[in-house]
């Protein structure tokens, strides 16, 4: 007996060393072998003194080049700076602000932040920081916000200028985690009609959307507008909680398969909140991935109708894969698929053409017009209850086309932007007439209604265009003119009150949303959805 188990475990042994050296023989003759030795071999041997750090992240970067569009290395910096909208919050002051004149200009103290707690105000102007001049220095906003943020309950000393004081007030502001809010706007767009905007899904998304659709129920809300144009993505899990919201219990939201990732679905738990009040969904070319994930459910199983543009088209989905260092590798692993079985991620053969596909959308004139959008029949898929033609391959196509508006925009009006000369104009505005405005109109109802931009305030943006090298076009200003006006009001609104109430304005004016309250006043809901089958 003792023999036997002697020889047992020797032939145990033998063929652990065996396995061992075949494994390491395996490793020897590989690639990540042929890459460590020829690290190794310049980092060593090379002629001049190499920077080992920024070779080995160059040689991450060009491996993943060869993958996909959206496999990339981020170093630790980037890495605290892409997961802090995403994560909801980030440790600092608590200050919405502006970069104005080269100097630091408050829009808002975050409601019941540090700087709030202290008594910074709208319209104050940061002037110093640990007696460092930030104002008048052409300090970058960067090298701002890094001398503003920091560890939570550490201190920092600031030196404010207000307008009607004539000393810098000096402000100790202990640090604390500041909300990054992911809904841009909630309010009751009409009667019974709620509208929400996500421009992002974070950790934090549906938690805020769940309050904001309980405060639009309780003002009598029926019908929902959900805004995602513009919406990049985010986590897919904030993605399936909000598809939850909508879907019946045991529906499909989405499932993932990749080479070495088996196939995972994710199913609605039939715990929503609005699983049977009319749904819009607003998309455009810019709403990707989690957006996608989120339309493509209510699409495909037809709960609600999506209107506006073909979305981006990112189907996707990322690992992180955290290094020593604190970066980071965002590597594809996988595909998603839409309920129907959808692909909708568009095609990236060359790096290039996929990152010109929105500009060659534009010149084909796809976004002016829905018959110039094809897809081969290949792609064609049916939703689960009504059987109406969708398609994969390259986003998603709405029910109900809009063009995209061109008629208020001129080159007058993109220069007057991107020179700055309209947030010039407006930071004055708000400056000088703040306290009087906020007298006369006691409420955002009060304002929205009544308030209107003055010739003089026109008179004073065209001034301000041409000091900053603008030149004044006098056809292409009154083609521009209702839009100008609306953006100055919708900026003050958002300097009175906040981006709620920015969006209440600015929505005056986009098509999608007048599209989807046209839509909502139809009384066959679903007779929208099959007259698109």
């Amino acid at each position: 007996m003792k023999y036997t188990m002697y020889f047992a475990g020797l032939i145990a042994c033998f063929f652990s060393i065996v396995a061992a050296q075949a494994q390491e023989s395996k490793f020897l003759n590989s690639p990540a072998r042929k890459l460590q030795l020829a690290e190794f071999a310049i980092a060593n041997l090379y002629v001049d003194e190499v920077n080992e750090g920024k070779l080995v992240e160059e040689a991450i970067v060009k491996m993943l080049e060869q993958l996909d569009p959206h496999s990339t290395y981020s170093d630790p910096e980037e890495v605290k700076r892409m997961n802090e909208p995403l994560q909801g919050n980030f440790e600092g002051i608590g200050i919405q602000f502006n970069m104005a004149e080269d100097t630091l200009l408050v829009i808002q103290p975050v409601s019941g932040g540090p700087s709030e707690k202290v008594g910074i105000l709208a319209g104050d102007r940061i002037v110093m920081v640990e007696d460092t001049l930030i104002a008048g220095v052409k300090m970058s906003t960067e090298d701002i916000m890094r001398r503003l943020r920091g560890p939570k309950d550490s201190k920092v000393n600031l030196k404010i200028l207000r307008r009607g004081v004539k000393e810098l007030l000096p402000f100790t502001v202990k640090r604390d985690k500041i909300p990054v809010y992911s809904l841009d706007a909630s309010y009751m767009i009409k009667d019974k009609i709620g509208y929400i905007r996500i421009n992002r899904f974070a950790a934090t998304t549906h938690e805020e959307f769940k309050k904001a659709l309980t405060g639009l129920q309780k003002k009598g809300m029926k019908d929902l507008i959900l805004d995602l144009q513009g919406n990049g993505g985010g986590y897919l899990n904030a993605a399936i909680d909000i598809a939850n919201e909508f879907l019946g219990k045991k529906e499909l939201i989405v499932y993932t398969e990749g080479r070495r990732n088996p196939r995972s679905e994710f199913f609605a738990k039939g715990t929503g909140e609005f699983q049977n009040g009319r749904l819009m969904v607003l998309v455009d070319e810019f709403s990707a991935s989690a957006s996608e994930i989120v339309t493509g459910a209510v699409q495909d199983w037809d709960r609600g109708v999506v209107v506006g543009r073909r979305s981006f088209g990112k189907g996707l989905v990322q690992r992180p894969i955290d290094l020593p260092d604190g970066s980071m590798i965002r590597l594809t692993v996988a595909r998603y698929y839409t309920p129907a079985g959808r692909c909708i991620q568009k095609p990236y053969e060359s790096i290039e053409k996929y990152n010109e596909d929105l500009i060659d959308r534009y010149n084909k004139g796809e976004m002016m017009s829905e018959d110039s959008i094809h897809f081969p029949d290949s792609l064609k898929f049916k939703t689960h209850r009504l059987a109406r033609t969708v398609y994969g391959g390259g986003g998603i196509m709405p029910d109900y086309f809009v063009p995209i508006d061109t008629t208020l925009y001129t080159k007058y009006h993109r220069q007057l932007r991107d020179k700055g000369a309209l947030m010039k104009a407006h930071f004055h505005f708000i400056d000088a007439h703040r306290k009087e405005w906020l007298g006369k109109y006691k409420t955002f109802n009060e304002f929205y209604k009544r308030f209107e931009v003055t010739p003089d305030m026109l008179a004073q943006l065209v001034a301000t265009g041409k000091e900053m090298g603008v030149e004044y076009n006098e056809e292409e200003y009154q083609k521009a003119l209702p839009l100008l006006r609306l953006q100055m009001k919708a900026l003050i609104a958002r300097d009175l009150w906040d981006m709620n109430e920015y969006y209440h304005v600015i929505n005056d004016a986009n098509e999608s949303i007048r599209k989807a309250l046209e839509l909502l006043e139809q009384p066959d809901f679903e007779g929208l959805l099959l007259k698109k089958r």
